[in-house]
């Protein structure tokens, strides 16, 4: 993220901070690891930036993690509460709003009852009092899981483990799995690591609850792996006047899956109003790929040799995009989204990633559609979007298909446009009039 990263000393440990935007203070309490300048994950970048837009984001790791100092082994929750009051006073804070994520929820937690008049609001995401389930908390994890998960997760550090419990939406995506095999490199050992596991079943923060009084929300996802639900609800329960918010979804990262929610319901506590992405419609041109038998060909090669070929297919398919002039909006797991100032590019684009993908034994189909889309932040979204989708699934493998919006505005590129006849696109008005279309 290129921070001016500074160092907040706490006793004899030294804890990497850095502060980011303008507005009312944001403290950020990380979870499992953290590394505030690793500039790995994109999408955890992309929601730091989101939050500096209306706060003054303080944010750092954790002692044993990422910048801070490293090796010491397993922390206690009061260690971790003295870090925050270090990194506040070192950033001039005297009063913040606390965003705990994950295991950053106890130590959020317990520093609110500790020290109220620095709290102006708690918000907490996947977090939990205590984790481990207990005779009179049966809610929690079994108590022997912790050491095993410790050995499985350490054992296999840097190499992208842990995305089906932690972010079971992008598991199968290559490009996260790489960014996340990268940040676990830089931001813990393997001995951090297994230290941070074990101290989870340590963890208990429950009779702290009810001495919070700073406003507080809890956001947990509905089907969190990680962090069960119903351990985030029982803060909420147990905290005077908390609101639970409720989110659809399994990931327990706070950086995917429907993020905006997320980001609008802690702008809402910092700031009091809630800014909803405003969306901008031009026309452009929308162009899917898709892996033919995607499923089929990864239970022939595999899981790591098929992991090898879709690095080296996503690689393939940005260059392509690069060259083209295309703008990646997401992967797909097994194809991409991609936005286009005009359909010729597009075409040309689709025919390079075709022949590409074919040089590594894979087949792909293409759909293209031209039309006006709406753009959110850096999503995309509309009935153009819709088209688009629609047109790529009856697209037959390593055929490029484009709508009938696409050979007028192509005149005199050259491209060669084969009717194939009118279907009905599914949850689009009326029948369209499709073409394969070749460069």
């Amino acid at each position: 993220m290129g921070l001016d990263i500074r160092y907040a000393r706490n006793g004899d440990v030294s804890i990497a901070y850095a502060v980011a935007g303008t507005g009312p203070d944001l403290v950020l309490i990380p979870g499992f690891v953290s590394h505030i300048d690793s500039g790995a994950l994109r999408q955890a970048d992309e929601f730091f930036e989101k939050l500096t837009r209306f706060a003054r984001v303080i944010a750092f790791d954790k002692r044993g993690h990422g910048l801070s100092d490293r090796g010491i082994g397993m922390s206690s929750l009061e260690s971790y509460v003295s870090d925050v009051e270090a990194v506040m006073d070192a950033a001039g804070s005297t009063s913040a709003v606390l965003l705990g994520v994950s295991e950053g929820g106890a130590t959020a937690s317990l520093f609110a009852a500790m020290h109220p008049d620095r709290v102006r609001a708690l918000v907490i995401f996947g977090g939990f009092a205590r984790l481990a389930a207990a005779p009179d908390y049966p809610i929690g994890l079994p108590p022997e899981s912790f050491e095993s998960a410790a050995d499985y997760v350490s054992e296999r550090w840097g190499t992208g483990v842990g995305l089906s419990m932690w972010a079971p939406s992008v598991r199968d995506d290559p490009e996260m799995r790489e960014q996340w095999a990268r940040f676990q490199r830089m931001a813990a050992s393997p001995a951090d690591v297994r230290a941070t596991f074990r101290s989870y079943a340590t963890f208990d923060v429950r009779d702290a609850l009810g001495a919070i009084s700073a406003p507080t929300v809890v956001i947990h996802r509905t089907g969190d792996v990680a962090v069960p639900c119903e351990v985030g609800r029982y803060i909420a329960d147990h905290v005077a006047g908390a609101r639970f918010v409720e989110l659809p979804g399994s990931d327990h990262f706070i950086f995917t899956e429907d993020v905006d929610s997320i980001v609008g319901e802690i702008e809402e506590v910092v700031t009091g109003t809630r800014h909803a992405p405003t969306a901008t419609r031009r026309l452009a041109t929308v162009l899917f790929t898709d892996i033919v038998s995607s499923t089929e060909t990864a239970a022939q090669l595999g899981d790591a040799a098929w992991r090898e070929v879709l690095i080296r297919h996503d690689g393939m398919t940005r260059r392509a995009l690069d060259r083209f002039g295309g703008r990646t909006v997401k992967t797909t797991g097994d194809g991409f989204l991609a936005l286009f100032d005009g359909p010729s590019a597009a075409i040309k684009c689709g025919e390079a990633i075709r022949g590409g993908a074919s040089a590594l034994g894979l087949r792909v189909r293409a759909g293209i559609h031209a039309g006006e889309v709406e753009l959110i932040g850096d999503d995309i979204g509309g009935i153009g979007v819709h088209i688009a989708k629609r047109v790529a699934d009856l697209a037959p493998p390593e055929e490029l298909w484009v709508s009938s919006t696409v050979p007028g505005l192509a005149v005199g590129s050259g491209i060669r446009f084969d009717e194939r006849g009118a279907h009905a696109l599914k949850g689009v008005p009326g029948d369209w009039l499709l073409f394969a279309a070749g460069a």
